[in-house]
Parts: structure tokens; sequence; C-alpha cells
């Protein structure tokens, strides 16, 4: 009979037995530090740079949804209290809905600013 803590070991190494397996890959991964992956305001796409300056400006916004508190549950942000973080939708073209493209905008005003083009699975930190 093999130690039960080898076998917990070996569940969490194939990631059977405690649901993990079953983990969309997006929720494994890591999160983005504040000195990695930036990308500066002249490289993002012009729908983002147009957000950009509706979000220093207070909007108007075109979607319901943007100015909501984004709550980093994967925890892919640098951690902050509830309430620092809030989403903004970048629009995508010939895109119907609001797509995958946001701006997350952290503290109130906003001091920080992350970029995300795949629906929070990746952020880079805007820089001007």
């Amino acid at each position: 009979m093999s130690h039960p803590l080898y076998r917990l070991g070996l569940a969490l190494t194939l990631g059977l037995g405690l649901g993990l397996s079953s983990l969309p890959a997006a929720a494994r991964l890591p999160a983005v530090q504040q000195d990695e992956a930036s990308v500066s305001v002249a490289e993002l796409p012009q729908e983002a740079r147009t957000t950009l300056g509706l979000i220093r400006r207070g909007g108007p916004f075109r979607y319901p949804r943007d100015g909501v508190v984004f709550g980093n549950y994967e925890k892919r942000l640098p951690r902050e209290q509830r309430g620092y973080y809030r989403e903004y939708t970048v629009p995508t073209p010939g895109e119907a809905s609001r797509g995958a493209r946001r701006i997350i905008a952290g503290a109130q005003p906003p001091e920080v600013f992350y970029y995300t083009a795949d629906h929070y699975r990746t952020f880079r930190r805007i820089r001007d």
C-alpha cells in the first residue's frame, strides 16, 4: 500500500481526483507581474487607444458594462482590494458582440491600465 502523501502528490501531478484536470487552461496560467508583458499606447490597436482616451475623460461609453468592477478572480493582475479594477470594452471590428478585447483600469481615478486581447487570459500593462 502506498503512502497517502505519495498518492496525493501523484493525484496533483496528474490532475486527477481533485478535479484539476477539468480546469480550463486559462485558470492555470500564472499572474502577470507589473514589470512583465507591457505594451506602449502607440502599439495598441486604434480601438484600444480610443477606449483609453474615453476612460481618461470619464466617458461616454458605448457598452452598459463599461466601468463595472473587474474581480480579478483568476489573480492574473496584482492583487488589490475589490473595486480597485474596472473593465472597459475595446470594440473589435466585425464583431457583433462586445468581443474579447478589454482594458482594465486600476484605481479611482485610474492610475494603471492593462490590455487583454483574449478575454482575460493574458494581460499587458499599458505604458505611456
